[in-house]
């Protein structure tokens, strides 16, 4: 394999190509492309993939390992990882294509009809989790159940003129409201891969920041490369209102309708070609063709300054008169009679909004939906860290007056259910410090006065039965 110019590497000549080309011919393997001298595997031999679907042959990583083991060697620290190089190149070409094929039919078949969580299933399983906004939970079952249907069904395909489009869920609500935690939540329950990015962080591709395609990047990412199974998980995009149509801007929008545009060939469902382990395409990084037609994407957003775009169209309405509407109600209400004119006008393109069917807004979160995040969820906080002092064979309860000062606190805030963390993060620092040093500490009792910061927790000490 040595040479006696190590930079340089035959190439083959016209016979060679035809010598090998016949042997290919009839043992009936896929070839492959050295990534670095750009020989076939046929001229070369074996070929192993080191990255998806970039390939290298024997010649260029002996002379890359010279290359690292003389740099190391200057430092005085030898690096020779193969004793032979070529002994990775045993097996014949080809065998690496089975290794795949075998792989793939170890991998789950696709859900049937049957298997599809019915949209009363769904929701009374989001109940378990996710406290208050039964409309939208109800919303999102039935557009996940139509979507995986769908799938299942193999719809896309059209039957007797008849083709369903895709599902894909635009979500508005406060920030706190549970947007992100309810697509998470779903999620879990149906078993698929979940990416969540920040449309904050797109770009048109080109420029600084992530490339649009990055979203399946990670959504491939997190099915373990499988490109089946990341080709039936969900998409979740965040902050959608951060790419709205920049008003009265000289320079190219390249962060906001640009962003929009390129997403469009996403949610509609094309082949797109997706850089695997990056986030923009680049000489370095291989691409992947992925099928967008199966993968349900959520997008969401709070949308400040929404509400005064919907409650001046409902004011234009006519107020005298036989015709007369009443423009009483709350501030916050105006955001759950939010329309795709508004939205519009906000700065969402038309095409965009097409493509994102079913709407679903969440209301602002009251002081006793907070109450009963708290404590009532399967994974609410307040058990969360029962469970944390339960470690510690102590525990931990909370009066229902302090419940009812910790979410006063959080309200305040004005980060919905974000805010109930850190609230009692703050409450319990103190206790979860000194607790551990006393092992006759039994149980520990929050109270509202200690909330409320002039009182002290009732603390039991174990095996008696007084404070």
């Amino acid at each position: 394999m040595s040479k006696e110019n190590d930079n340089e590497i035959e190439k083959p000549t016209g016979s060679d190509k035809q010598e090998a080309s016949d042997k290919d011919k009839k043992q009936g393997h896929k070839q492959h492309y050295c990534s670095m001298c750009h020989r076939e595997e046929k001229v070369t031999g074996r070929q192993i993939r080191i990255m998806d679907s970039m390939y290298i042959c024997a010649d260029c990583l002996e002379k890359g390992m010279h290359i690292i083991g003389d740099g190391h060697a200057a430092t005085g620290q030898p690096f020779n990882p193969f004793t032979n190089v070529t002994e990775i190149f045993d097996a014949p070409p080809g065998a690496m294509e089975q290794e795949e094929e075998s792989a793939a039919e170890e991998r789950p078949p696709a859900p049937k009809l049957s298997e599809v969580m019915k949209p009363h299933e769904i929701k009374h399983a989001l109940d378990e989790y996710v406290i208050g906004q039964e409309q939208a939970k109800k919303v999102v079952a039935v557009a996940t159940y139509n979507h995986y249907k769908r799938v299942a069904s193999d719809t896309m395909k059209v039957v007797d003129d008849v083709e369903v489009d895709k599902s894909n869920i635009l979500m508005i609500g406060p920030t706190g409201s549970g947007k992100t935690y309810l697509v998470k939540t779903l999620a879990k329950l149906l078993d698929v891969p979940l990416a969540m990015t920040d449309a904050t962080s797109l770009t048109e591709a080109g420029y600084i920041g992530d490339d649009i395609e990055s979203v399946l990047s990670k959504l491939l990412a997190e099915a373990d490369n499988d490109l089946e199974k990341a080709e039936r998980g969900i998409v979740f995009i965040d902050e959608i209102d951060k790419i709205a149509k920049k008003r009265d801007a000289h320079a190219r929008d390249v962060s906001g309708e640009s962003v929009q545009q390129g997403l469009l060939k996403l949610l509609e469902g094309n082949r797109v070609e997706v850089p695997v382990g990056a986030t923009s395409k680049n000489a370095l990084a291989p691409l992947r063709s992925m099928d967008t037609t199966n993968i349900l994407f959520i997008v969401g957003g709070a949308f400040p300054g929404l509400e005064e775009i919907v409650k001046e169209r409902m004011q234009r309405k006519t107020t005298i008169g036989f015709n007369a509407e009443s423009k009483s109600g709350e501030e916050t209400s105006y955001l759950m009679h939010a329309t795709a004119e508004d939205l519009r006008k906000y700065g969402m393109i038309p095409e965009f909004l097409g493509r994102l069917p079913v709407v679903v807004h969440l209301h602002e979160l009251t002081e006793d939906m907070l109450v009963s995040i708290i404590r009532e969820p399967r994974n609410a906080i307040i058990k969360q860290y029962q469970k944390l002092f339960a470690l510690d064979d102590v525990k931990l309860s909370f009066e229902d007056e302090a419940l009812a000062v910790i979410c006063k606190r959080a309200m305040s805030k004005e980060t919905g259910a974000r805010a109930l963390r850190s609230v009692i993060e703050e409450i319990l620092l103190d206790i979860m410090f000194e607790v551990p040093k006393d092992g006759n500490i039994g149980e520990v009792v929050i109270t509202a006065d200690y909330v409320a910061g002039h009182g002290a927790p009732v603390i039991r000490m174990r095996g008696a039965g007084n404070d």
